[in-house]
């Protein structure tokens, strides 16, 4: 498994704070509509708490892909930093113990590539929203091993996951 540099949750943090001020839809309109103004923002958190999940994956091909962007995640983050504003090079960021995915866990991770995967193919989706769906997974993996604020939902997403493979696959799993 990859470890989080201080490069990767900037990273993480970037591509959060960038979805956060283009969705803002302005205080009027939130007050009038808050609901359809937060509805706008569902496919990109789906993403995310995917993305999140997709990291806590111990192997395969599902945790290659995301370890190989985490990694890419904490190389272009740490050269910002150190390059853009003096910072040191790999840093560890600051880490917490995840809670590992159990098979069925697995198991539902890989039915959510899946669903992510077919709306971000299907033809009929707006751009945006696969744009989106492509920022919140990254953001997710970014962020989902970190400690702090950024990464608070691990723990509850993996044991929802746990939780509903167990559910979905029953005991013999």
């Amino acid at each position: 498994m990859q470890i989080v540099t201080m490069g990767g949750v900037t990273v993480g943090l970037l591509l959060l704070v960038y979805t956060l001020i283009t969705w803002w839809p302005g205080a009027k309109a939130l007050r009038k509509d808050p609901a359809g103004s937060a509805a706008s923002l569902l496919p990109f958190l789906i993403a995310w708490a995917y993305g999140v999940l997709a990291i806590l994956t111990v192997g395969g091909l599902i945790g290659w892909v995301a370890d190989t962007t985490l990694w890419i995640s904490n190389w272009l983050g740490d050269a910002a930093l150190v390059w853009g504003v003096g910072g040191e090079l790999g840093q560890r960021g600051p880490t917490v113990a995840y809670l590992p995915l159990t098979q069925t866990g697995g198991a539902i991770v890989l039915l959510l590539t899946v669903v992510i995967i077919a709306v971000a193919k299907r033809p009929k989706t707006p751009n945006e929203i696969k744009a989106s769906l492509k920022r919140g997974t990254w953001c997710g993996i970014c962020l989902g091993t970190s400690a702090g604020v950024a990464g608070f939902a691990a723990v509850p997403l993996a044991q929802a996951a746990n939780w509903l493979g167990a559910t979905v696959y029953g005991p013999f799993a």
